[in-house]
């Protein structure tokens, strides 16, 4: 099914693909993949360059944008874009605990285990054939950034320009020590919030005393326990989400009938940061992005043991997390308590294919152009300058002006300097 219609002078038109849930077994069951294609109105019948766009995550849809704005400004003024809802989310072939609900918990792991990077790419590769679209060039946002390596791994011949943005993930490391890094990432943020806002500490042990002393519930009326509240740590690496989130903590008592409670919209707000309720593949694959041929056994989980200070205690210093996923969250968190046992199978699992070739990266003449954050709290600077030593053609703007969300928050001048970027890379003799 195509469909389009048009805003300003912008064409949006809608594709929907079919293709195998598993590509070793191509005639069997297929899958739904969801792509909008953006182009500008005054070029729609121009042979403009592709540009396919992979959305961070896991299990986060594209972009639906409303206007010509921001990195896609960038984009139009010479690609033809196209905004992928990656399996399983959006548009595409939906994964949540209401579609899983038939299926048995290994059947559910089964199933889940074709929704990471290798197969998000093959069907990027699909689509692209499908178009009859010679070579393209793809944008990877954080995840986004992990997809387009496996790209240039199996396809390189497939690509024109890779632009990544706080996305270069390690080749070779365990996912234990990704989080040795990431725990150390998230402790300096946290240093850095309370030293802008010292009363937020007080604040934030009172929230956490109060829901160790009672049975809170969310509007959803799962319990609200402490180790859920510091989950909202992971905005800290997101530029201008401080402040906001001070404002949050400020007002999280009122009174009612004399006594101090928390507030059905700071309690509201609280449920609204759970993503992993409604994107569960946020939650049960996340780990799995490390993982080749060996288990991640609950990697943050175990590393957490070696950041004590995480683990709260009244009378100590709160901490907020980040971006980690904890075993305990299919046992608290109502929509993921269904997927619990498929969720410990995948920890365990150690057969994962391998997202990247390593051989094939350093044999890469695509030129690669990538946004490394220096402060960033999602992937670290290091492994990732790691990584981009070892592929040639490959070029990294080291920067401290932005957080992990840089795209977002200066995309036209982050895409403008990566093109640039890739443009060099591709003029050297």
């Amino acid at each position: 099914m195509q469909t389009s219609f048009i805003d300003g002078d912008v064409l949006y038109r809608q594709h929907t693909f079919e293709v195998p849930l598993d590509y070793s077994q191509p005639n069997a069951q297929t899958i739904s993949v969801f792509a909008r294609e953006v182009v500008d109105l005054g070029r729609q019948d121009d042979a403009l360059p592709w540009l396919v766009y992979f959305q961070g995550g896991p299990g986060f849809a594209s972009p639906r944008p409303d206007c010509r704005s921001g990195w896609l400004k960038r984009a139009l003024k010479q690609y033809r874009v196209l905004l992928l809802d990656q399996r399983g989310t959006g548009n595409s072939t939906v994964i949540s605990h209401q579609t899983l609900a038939h299926l048995s918990a290994s059947e559910q792991a089964d199933y889940l285990s074709l929704f990471r990077a290798d197969n998000i790419v093959r069907d990027a590769e699909t689509i692209r054939v499908k178009l009859g679209v010679k070579q393209w060039a793809t944008l990877g946002q954080s995840f986004g950034g992990f997809c387009s390596l496996t790209y240039l791994s199996f396809f390189p011949q497939s690509l024109s320009r890779a632009y990544i943005t706080g996305g270069v993930p390690s080749l070779i490391r365990h996912a234990d020590e990704v989080y040795q890094a990431t725990y150390q990432r998230v402790q300096d943020k946290n240093v850095a919030f309370f030293v802008q806002f010292p009363s937020a500490q007080a604040q934030c042990q009172k929230i956490a005393d109060h829901l160790l002393d009672n049975d809170v519930r969310l509007p959803n009326g799962q319990r609200f326990t402490v180790e859920q509240f510091q989950m909202i740590g992971i905005n800290l690496g997101r530029s201008s989400a401080n402040v906001p989130m001070y404002y949050l903590l400020e007002e999280a008592f009122v009174e009612a009938n004399g006594k101090e409670t928390l507030s059905y919209g700071f309690l509201n707000a609280m449920l609204a940061e759970q993503s992993y309720q409604t994107n569960p593949i946020y939650a049960i694959l996340h780990e799995s992005i490390y993982c080749q041929h060996t288990a991640s056994n609950w990697s943050a989980h175990r590393v957490r043991d070696s950041f004590p200070q995480f683990n709260y205690h009244k009378g100590e210093t709160f901490y907020f997390t980040g971006e980690m996923v904890y075993p305990w969250m299919f046992e608290q968190f109502k929509c993921l308590q269904p997927l619990q046992d498929a969720a410990n199978l995948l920890a365990e699992r150690t057969d994962w294919n391998d997202l990247y070739d390593v051989k094939a990266l350093a044999n890469n003449t695509v030129p690669v152009a990538c946004a490394v954050y220096a402060e960033d709290m999602y992937v670290e600077m290091q492994y990732s300058l790691e990584t981009l030593k070892e592929i040639p053609n490959s070029k990294a703007w080291i920067t401290n002006e932005y957080e992990h969300n840089g795209l977002r928050a200066d995309g036209e001048r982050i895409l403008d300097r990566l093109i640039q970027l890739a443009d060099s890379v591709a003029n050297l003799p």
